[in-house]
């Protein structure tokens, strides 16, 4: 799989995901919901293609919405982050990035919102799957009680079940997604 001779788009990220992340089986999710299929994201951002592409896509929707600082929820939108933030100075595209803590750390700066957080940005989460859209509607209740407001949510993927991205959108903030699991079911199938 060579970058430079694939091209950057959903299809081709949902062609990745199917080859690298798409699991079916017996699995029980962050949710608690039992499921017959698990999308593992981080086996396609881990993977140098699969983090260069995210990284473009994601950093694609970040510049259109004029975001100025992308976060999310530890520990499954770090790597997001990190790959977005590498394509933004790829494109000389300001940019800055923070993490939300479970909980508040016992040790250093005892921050919950850790990295370069400030309630004056335009500000986007990143998840890499959703299904309720719990912990992304945790890290949202994080930056409103920081005393800022999140424009943009973007995930990897929508499991497409159980109003997760109707329940983020409910919360004021637009909300995309990279691809989903019809896309990655029929990449499969073309494979």
């Amino acid at each position: 799989m060579n970058t430079n001779h694939r091209e950057v788009s959903r299809e081709t990220l949902a062609q990745l995901l199917a080859t690298l992340s798409y699991k079916y089986g017996t699995f029980r999710l962050a949710s608690g919901l039992q499921s017959d299929f698990y999308v593992d994201v981080k086996r396609t951002v881990f993977h140098a293609e699969g983090a260069y592409l995210v990284g473009e896509l994601l950093c694609d929707r970040l510049a259109r919405h004029g975001i100025t600082l992308v976060g999310g929820m530890a520990v499954g939108a770090v790597p997001l982050v990190s790959i977005a933030l590498v394509a933004a100075a790829r494109r000389g595209y300001p940019l800055d990035g923070f993490f939300v803590r479970k909980e508040v750390k016992d040790h250093g700066t005892a921050q919950r919102l850790d990295g370069r957080f400030r309630a004056d940005a335009k500000i986007a989460l990143l998840e890499d799957v959703v299904t309720t859209g719990a912990s992304t509607l945790a890290a949202i209740d994080a930056v409103e009680a920081a005393g800022a407001k999140v424009a943009l949510v973007i995930t990897v993927v929508d499991r497409e079940e159980n109003d997760g991205l109707h329940r983020l959108a409910a919360r004021g903030a637009i909300v995309e997604t990279l691809t989903t699991r019809s896309e990655i079911i029929a990449a499969a199938a073309g494979n």
